[in-house]
């Protein structure tokens, strides 16, 4: 397995030797277990998440529920053009887990697992991610790969920043 350099304090990228990529990221959120799943059971959320610079926009029509089966559709904007992206809740185990997965959009293939934990500190929310994009390394290396540092970089900005709705509940 190949890695490839980034910016200090962003998690590192891996490549295994089929070409599919691997994101990694850990964030300690200093709140209860149930209360951080269920800002991410909320997909409106998504949005707070997620870069302004991408434009992003769920389009599947409020309210949203999240259970293994459901499909969600966004419009967002990679380098200016247009792109509909179409993600599946592939698998729902609240409050420790779920996988998201890329039915129609930008990747060859795009998995992503959510899983949240206990920790002392609160809740540990883990981000793994497999990728894999047409073209290959080169383009991965040119386009990809400092757009996904970038996007999980302010995702993880953001929930630094995480207050859950209502909280009267702190990390121990």
């Amino acid at each position: 397995m190949s890695t490839t350099p980034l910016p200090a304090e962003a998690d590192r990228i891996t490549r295994t030797p089929d070409g599919i990529y691997r994101l990694h990221t850990e964030t300690v959120i200093p709140y209860a277990l149930d209360e951080v799943f269920a800002f991410f059971a909320e997909p409106q959320n998504l949005e707070a998440l997620t870069p302004p610079w991408l434009n992003f926009e769920i389009t599947t029509p409020a309210p949203i529920e999240m259970r293994q089966g459901t499909l969600i559709d966004y419009r967002l904007k990679l380098h200016g053009i247009p792109v509909k992206w179409r993600t599946e809740i592939s698998e729902w185990e609240p409050p420790f887990r779920f996988v998201d997965r890329q039915l129609k959009g930008p990747y060859r293939l795009w998995h992503h697992e959510h899983t949240f934990t206990e920790c002392d500190a609160g809740t540990r929310v883990t981000d793994d991610v497999r990728y894999a994009v047409l073209g290959g390394a080169l383009v991965n290396r040119l386009f990809v790969q400092k757009d996904i540092a970038r996007i999980f970089h302010y995702r993880r900005e953001q929930l630094r920043k995480f207050k859950p709705a209502r909280s009267n509940i702190t990390a121990r």
